[in-house]
């Protein structure tokens, strides 16, 4: 059975994933996205379940080095830390036009033409779910028929514009996809967590 292409993101209401370019630079991110302990303990479990991250340049940058260097980062709390071996440790493909190399258990694949074929090969021959990082990636996936799964983290506000959680496609336009609620979790800090499964063919 292949895996399933699972497409993470933090999202506002609104449904915008950023409100303007650059505000998740560095540790902290957006004022708008709320993360207390108990969302990261959450972030933590489901990353350790993952296995597999496929990432965009854009968001490699944004991991590394700050997150292999948190695990050993006194001044951070200790479910940072956990994350920082976990992110660290998990086998990872960086698909980038610009890098050839990438250390922490990571293959990179260029952004070519030819980088959806390598994926759709690599979710056939891959088991279990493969978390997908970077809504440039994403929404490529998504327009193959290569994204199984929404896991969207809904945070209480509203941007009112911005990057929404699907770049527009490259070419044509998109059809409607119809969506299965899996799962429905609601956090102390307001956030809601939900999980669609994309009904492809429907």
């Amino acid at each position: 059975m292949p895996a399933r292409f699972v497409y993470w993101m933090n999202v506002s209401v609104d449904g915008f994933i950023e409100r303007a370019p650059g505000e998740h630079d560095g540790p902290d991110g957006p004022e708008w996205v709320s993360i207390d302990e108990e969302l990261h303990r959450e972030f933590n479990q489901r990353a350790a379940a993952m296995t597999l991250a496929v990432e965009g340049r854009v968001v490699r940058d944004l991991m590394d080095p700050y997150w292999p260097d948190a695990r050993a980062d006194e001044s951070l709390t200790e479910v940072e830390r956990e994350y920082g071996e976990i992110w660290t440790a998990q086998p990872k493909v960086l698909v980038s036009r610009t890098r050839t190399t990438a250390d922490h258990d990571t293959r990179v694949i260029g952004s070519d033409g030819r980088a959806i074929e390598e994926l759709a090969r690599i979710r056939q021959e891959t088991e279990g779910d493969v978390g997908v990082g970077g809504a440039d990636l994403a929404s490529q996936l998504f327009d193959a028929g290569l994204i199984d799964e929404l896991m969207l983290f809904t945070h209480p506000a509203v941007l009112g514009g911005g990057r929404p959680l699907l770049d527009p496609p490259r070419s044509g336009e998109r059809a409607p996809s119809r969506l299965a609620l899996l799962e429905e979790q609601r956090f102390t800090n307001g956030v809601v967590l939900r999980r669609w499964d994309v009904l492809r063919g429907s």
